[in-house]
């Protein structure tokens, strides 16, 4: 798979952008605030819905605008359409497949898969738990599109049991509230157990991945690992993956920690909970690893995407955004040879000598508010 065209229109700095692209490699160079992230935040986009960089999406829409357009012409197993993405302040996202209207904005994921890896990726080891949850979540969308609508309605029961235990708590548990906390119990079970077994799916096909992916960035170090941390602790097998089994140790879990989560006015169990624990050596990564061992771990964790996507028959783009000015030589050569290896990839830069010499020849400026043709 890979973009053929992309176009924005007032999204983020771009007032209008027309980006044609071929398969292989392709280098972005351009200064700090050029527009080149920009470029790449909205393929990005387009596969998960979500920036890597933002939590919302009004950030993405250009100032004074009340709109913006993301488009790109994709190419896969010799057939290409169309996807585009409207962003509306204040209004739900409109999305279209050749042109006809979607009804709902997540239907076209899974049309663009991508792998990004950029500076902010640092989180993945340093950063909190909400940090590694997504990176799980929106592999678990790209690769199953269906799991998107179980997030969407999980975040709704989370948000509506969290407001009755704070009005059941404030009210002293009255009787009618408790009944209708048991309702949510119920509904917060059931699909909490539909994401914690394919999150725990996913981390068990991605351990081989990242540990094949470590050693090839750090030859010779520490090996890497990482284990799904449930917030249900012990009173789950680490091995469980039936949901029904799940949804029962869930159901349990929510009896037994109900006085503690009336009294707090918040829910103490359930995949929002849970963390993706990143070993090195056997213990902890967060708080011990130096800054060149946690930037390796997160490019492992990426890299460990990128081969589990090529393994599902679909070849994701390779996003790099400005992360070789930050890698010695031998993680440079590492990442040029897997980038020369992709069907697609997008490399940024902010000068041309932290572009790989491999890529020579495959560059385009970005300057000024336009996209200029290759150079050599």
């Amino acid at each position: 798979m890979y973009l053929r065209h992309l176009s924005l229109v007032d999204f983020r700095s771009w007032p209008a952008a027309e980006l044609p692209l071929d398969p292989g490699p392709t280098a972005l160079i351009g200064h700090n605030g050029a527009g080149k992230t920009n470029l790449v935040e909205a393929v990005g986009y387009l596969a998960t819905l979500a920036s890597h960089r933002v939590a919302a999406d009004a950030p993405l829409i250009r100032r004074g605008a009340e709109r913006a357009l993301v488009r790109a012409a994709v190419v896969s197993a010799g057939r290409e359409l169309t996807v585009e993405v409207e962003l509306t302040a204040g209004k739900a996202n409109r999305a279209r497949i050749n042109r006809a209207p979607q009804r709902r904005a997540r239907d076209i994921l899974g049309i663009v898969r991508t792998v990004l890896f950029a500076p902010e990726d640092l989180a993945l080891v340093r950063g909190d738990p909400t940090d590694r949850r997504r990176f799980l979540d929106e592999l678990l969308v790209m690769r199953t599109p269906r799991l998107s609508a179980v997030r969407s309605d999980y975040d709704k029961i989370l948000r509506q049991r969290s407001t009755l235990l704070k009005s059941a708590g404030a009210a002293r548990r009255s009787g009618a509230e408790l009944a209708t906390l048991d309702v949510w119990d119920e509904h917060l079970a059931t699909t909490g157990a539909e994401l914690l077994a394919a999150r725990l799916a996913l981390t068990d096909e991605l351990v081989p991945h990242v540990a094949t992916a470590y050693g090839r960035i750090a030859p010779g170090n520490d090996a890497a690992a990482i284990r799904y941390r449930s917030s249900l602790g012990e009173n789950v097998d680490p091995a469980e993956r039936d949901p029904a089994a799940l949804a029962s140790a869930l159901r349990a879990a929510m009896v037994r920690l109900r006085p503690s989560e009336l009294d707090r006015g918040v829910c103490l169990v359930g995949p929002h909970r849970d963390d993706l624990d990143i070993e090195l050596a056997g213990g902890p990564a967060k708080g011990f690893a130096s800054h060149g061992e946690s930037w390796s771990l997160a490019l492992a964790l990426r890299l460990a995407s990128f081969d589990l996507l090529r393994g599902d028959g679909v070849e994701p783009v390779l996003v790099l955004d400005d992360v070789f000015a930050e890698l010695d030589s031998s993680r440079r050569a590492m990442l040029a040879g897997i980038a020369q290896g992709a069907e697609q990839a997008l490399i940024t830069a902010a000068v041309a000598s932290d572009v790989p010499a491999e890529f020579s020849g495959m560059t385009m400026c970005v300057a000024d508010g336009r996209i200029g043709s290759s150079q050599s």
